[in-house]
């Protein structure tokens, strides 16, 4: 529940308290849009210029609502305690509010995230951290601190050295320690090292030396730019004839149920009942399709071929070399024709 009367305005300059309500009111307005990323921080600047009660429960309901639950909390929490500074008579007004914001507080707060950050030993003093742009200062460090769950940055900087990154996600509920690097002054990124020698375990190893004798082998490359258009030709191709077969027999098919449903059949005229005529318009769409798959599957087919027979042989000791077929060898080619096609394949055992 979303309560947004205000009460009395605090002492703020007049330019000041006019800024400050078109920024709430823009800022709700976002927030119930669902556009957390422009109404919060909107709701937030309004609160800053001309703090107010409802200005600051809203904001914590913003924040709650766009996931933030850190922030949420600890805006649940300056609220309750200004509720705990107010008169009766105030109190009375943020009564709801006061419920409201006691209940999300102890809802929300198991919830929160909590991280952990610390320095190596080698972390000379001035070392900055920062974390999503904040400095975190010595009493900071290695203690768990709340942080809204998702994505964060924490960057580390040593007097006169590089600035190190690191990014990591966080989910709610998770405790999470992170050990920071620094990189001393002269020191390059790891990415930007140079790696003259491999790792130890990624030293290249020489092939064995050929027998005395023995050509030396050479290992196999993979098809050719005129080989792979080959295949993905035949493979059209088959896909085309394999179209036209099935689409054939579904217009046989709805041509045989329009014939039942007609009468008086003639030479481009019949007298056909409603099921009967439909049968028949996708009797003719469905021959169109397969015409037009049978012809690309020829062609492609032809193409195929003309490509695998006109490839130039390859030359050298290879060549010459060419193992016969094993048994076992499978082949296949395509088969087309005016009725129809198919694919044949071929084993030698």
């Amino acid at each position: 529940m979303l309560s947004i009367a205000l009460t009395a305005p605090a002492n703020a300059q007049p330019d000041a308290v006019a800024v400050a309500e078109s920024l709430f009111n823009r800022g709700l307005a976002d927030m119930l849009a669902g556009r957390y990323p422009t109404g919060c921080p909107a709701l937030a600047e309004s609160h800053r210029l001309d703090p107010r009660p409802g200005r600051l429960f809203t904001l914590a309901e913003c924040e709650a609502q766009w996931g933030r639950i850190a922030t949420a909390v600890a805006r649940y929490n300056d609220f309750l305690a200004l509720y705990s500074r107010m008169s009766e008579a105030e109190k009375l007004q943020q009564h709801e509010r006061h419920k409201v914001a006691h209940e999300q507080r102890d809802a929300l707060a198991p919830l929160v995230p909590q991280l952990t950050l610390s320095l190596p030993s080698n972390a000379p003093p001035g070392t900055v951290v920062q974390r999503d742009g904040i400095t975190l200062g010595q009493p900071s460090l290695g203690i768990a601190l709340p942080v809204n769950p998702g994505e964060h940055v924490v960057t580390t900087e040593v007097p006169g050295g590089p600035v190190h990154e690191v990014r990591f996600t966080i989910d709610r509920s998770e405790s999470k320690t992170i050990e920071l690097e620094v990189k001393l002054p002269g020191e390059e990124p790891a990415r930007e090292r140079p790696t003259d020698r491999p790792p130890p375990d990624q030293v290249a190893v020489p092939p064995p030396r050929p027998a005395d004798g023995a050509a030396p082998s050479t290992q196999a490359s993979g098809p050719s730019g005129r080989r792979v258009v080959t295949y993905v030709a035949g493979g059209l191709a088959v896909s085309g004839l394999i179209l036209g077969s099935v689409t054939g027999l579904m217009a046989l098919d709805e041509s045989n149920r329009a014939a039942k449903d007609c009468r008086d059949v003639g030479p481009g005229v019949a007298t056909c009942g409603t099921a009967g005529k439909a049968a028949g318009d996708r009797a003719v769409h469905l021959a169109t399709v397969s015409t037009i798959g049978f012809s690309a599957g020829v062609v492609l087919a032809g193409a195929a071929v003309l490509l695998l027979l006109t490839e130039p042989s390859p030359s050298g000791p290879q060549a010459s070399a060419a193992p016969r077929p094993r048994a076992g060898a499978v082949s296949w080619s395509l088969l087309a024709g005016p009725n129809g096609g198919g694919v044949a394949v071929r084993s030698q055992w």
